[in-house]
């Protein structure tokens, strides 16, 4: 199935005016786990500091936005392979006034390098969908400060991708996922020494998922009419996802379907 334009489709009603972009955002923060373990992670960062931050692979914006939030008088730079979507982004942060100190740039990551200028690099559901993801480990390395820290949220080979019969739910993925190990030595290849590596989404996450994400995005590939019932179906769900959610974020996770990286230069 294509993710990517139930995504776009979402991004449009949502993001045609500041106060509904800060909504789906919020929305965002909310329903994706992946969401909660980045949010904890940034978390055990001291808040006062004035950081250089890459987001690597931006999207929707919504990560710069937290971070613009959580670090106010931080530079970041927030770099991704689709001109328009940086240009929304930028017309968002001007709208909401939030553009001090916030830039956009279409930048490829296998040969995006800014050397030793960054003390964060965040990377949130990216290096799944690159093939060279270890020239991308390495350009992340060189651009980093020393003792800069690097962020990864991406799947794990446990079924991070939703493989079932041969087939991918999110088709955009050109892996279905990482090992601990794998990611690891990759990770060393490019010149990490201090590198932790945890699963996420194990069941409880994963259920949530399946309830909060999968299912309606499934409906809304049928039918975008599916979208008018979309708020009567959360209000059934909403409180025992979160829940699972929680779990899920505060266990010591054998497996998972994710992984959640932190690795300093």
């Amino acid at each position: 199935m294509q993710y990517d334009p139930i995504k776009t489709f979402l991004g449009k009603i949502f993001g045609s005016q500041p106060v509904f972009r800060k909504i789906f955002y919020r929305l965002l923060d909310i329903l994706f786990l992946r969401a909660w373990y980045i949010r904890h992670e940034l978390k055990q960062l001291p808040n006062n500091h004035n950081y250089s931050i890459l987001d690597a692979g931006s999207g929707f914006g919504q990560y710069t936005y937290r971070m613009k939030h959580m670090f106010p008088s931080s530079q970041i730079l927030a770099i991704d392979l689709k001109e328009e979507q940086m240009e929304d982004c930028r017309q968002f942060f001007n709208k909401a006034g939030l553009q001090k100190g916030v830039s956009f740039m279409k930048a490829d990551l296998t040969k995006f390098i800014k050397p030793d200028s960054f003390d964060l690099v965040l990377s949130v559901d990216v290096m799944e969908h690159i093939t060279e993801d270890e020239k991308v480990f390495s350009n992340f390395y060189k651009s980093l400060k020393k003792n800069g820290a690097l962020i990864i949220s991406t799947p794990s080979d446990q079924g991070g991708s939703d493989t079932n019969h041969g087939e991918n739910f999110i088709s955009e993925h050109v892996r279905n996922g990482y090992s601990i190990y794998d990611i690891k030595e990759k990770l060393k290849a490019a010149g990490f020494t201090n590198i932790l590596a945890q699963y996420s989404y194990g069941k409880p996450g994963n259920i949530s998922w399946m309830l909060s994400i999968k299912y309606p995005i499934i409906m809304l590939g049928k039918s975008k009419l599916f979208f008018i019932f979309l708020p009567f179906y959360y209000l059934l769900i909403i409180i025992f996802c979160l829940t699972l959610n929680f779990i899920d974020l505060k266990s010591t996770l054998s497996r998972g379907t994710g992984l959640i990286v932190k690795a300093i230069k």
